[in-house]
């Protein structure tokens, strides 16, 4: 079985002008959840495909990070940089929900990895 994307996530230094032009392309809601101290983290979830968020962090670059489902985070970042990937951040913990591990492959593409706490049925 291949392993699809399950979320993507934004950073951008302005949030609400993001979700004003994702809102008005594509009809996204959003909801956001307090993460810390000072960070929001606004949700969409479209109707068909994987869902994501958007957020502002002071020194990340304006861009789009796809996740990817693993079933085992540990092994599949190890399997990971066996073939040429170097790692950003993780294996880490998001509390609550599951683990995640942020990527450059080989070539230097950001791609993260996503174990949920509870396997997808």
């Amino acid at each position: 079985m291949s392993n699809p994307f399950v979320h993507l996530e934004l950073t951008t230094p302005d949030v609400p002008k993001a979700k004003e032009f994702y809102s008005g392309l594509f009809g996204w809601s959003f909801e956001d959840s307090q993460m810390g101290p000072g960070m929001t983290y606004s949700m969409f979830r479209p109707s068909s495909g994987p869902g994501g968020g958007m957020f502002t962090m002071e020194g990340a670059p304006t861009m789009w990070l796809p996740y990817v489902g693993v079933q085992d985070i540990k092994s599949d970042t190890e399997k990971a940089v066996s073939l040429g990937a170097k790692v950003i951040r993780g294996p880490q913990e998001v509390p609550g929900h599951g683990w995640m591990t942020i990527l450059l492959d080989p070539a230097g593409a950001a791609i993260a990895l996503w174990q949920p706490n509870t396997p997808a049925a």
